[in-house]
């Protein structure tokens, strides 16, 4: 399993070279961020499943992801036409406000519980006989991610982190790393992770 893990992670390095992303002015960042709250809340805290929280994700990853907007890389019907207007400094700004942000907690009920024990599972040690790693090795123990290519989950609403997830799995959002992890996971597997990410603190 650590070699696989290894294995995992160097390939995962060498997909991200050098992406770093200038730090932003969370001051400017909170005034540009008006028109962003109708989807994603006043403070990054969004109150409606469809939309991501976005408090307190890591640094660099909300600029890096709005810069996949903008140049089409990333596909949005909804945030393409957001980011058109929006300078390398704009998304830099907006990226400090949201990661200067608290995530609000989101609890699991007694009902999802046994659902989340198997997301634990693959959180937490992945799935060897499907050569899929642990999330923890990117995502970090907590789900709080490491900057700049690794987002937070913790605290995300389950239902977005499986919207996303299949995505990755059917290939509508590609990505390196994401895209053969999610292929390898069931539907079923894929709905228990990401209740248990939603659940972490």
């Amino acid at each position: 399993m650590k070699r696989l893990t290894l294995s995992i992670t160097i390939a995962i390095m060498a997909a991200f070279p050098g992406s770093v992303s200038a730090a932003g002015d969370a001051g400017a960042g909170q005034q540009k961020a008006q028109v962003c709250a109708a989807c994603h809340g006043l403070d990054g805290n969004s109150t409606g499943k469809d939309f991501p929280s976005l408090a307190g994700q890591v640094p660099g990853f909300i600029a890096q992801q709005l810069a996949k907007f903008k140049s089409g890389e990333r596909v949005s019907a909804l945030m393409v036409g957001m980011v058109q207007l929006l300078s390398a400094a704009d998304m830099a700004d907006l990226d400090a406000w949201y990661a200067s942000q608290t995530p609000a907690p989101r609890a699991i009920g007694e009902a999802q519980l046994e659902t989340a024990l198997v997301g634990q599972e693959l959180f937490r040690g992945g799935a060897k006989q499907y050569a899929v790693p642990a999330c923890m090795a990117c995502h970090g123990p907590d789900g709080h991610g490491v900057p700049v290519n690794y987002p937070r989950v913790a605290g995300q609403w389950p239902e977005y982190l499986e919207s996303q997830l299949l995505a990755f799995k059917s290939g509508e959002r590609a990505d390196p790393v994401m895209g053969p992890i999610a292929f390898r996971l069931s539907a079923t597997q894929i709905r228990a992770v990401a209740l248990y990410m939603s659940g972490l603190q």
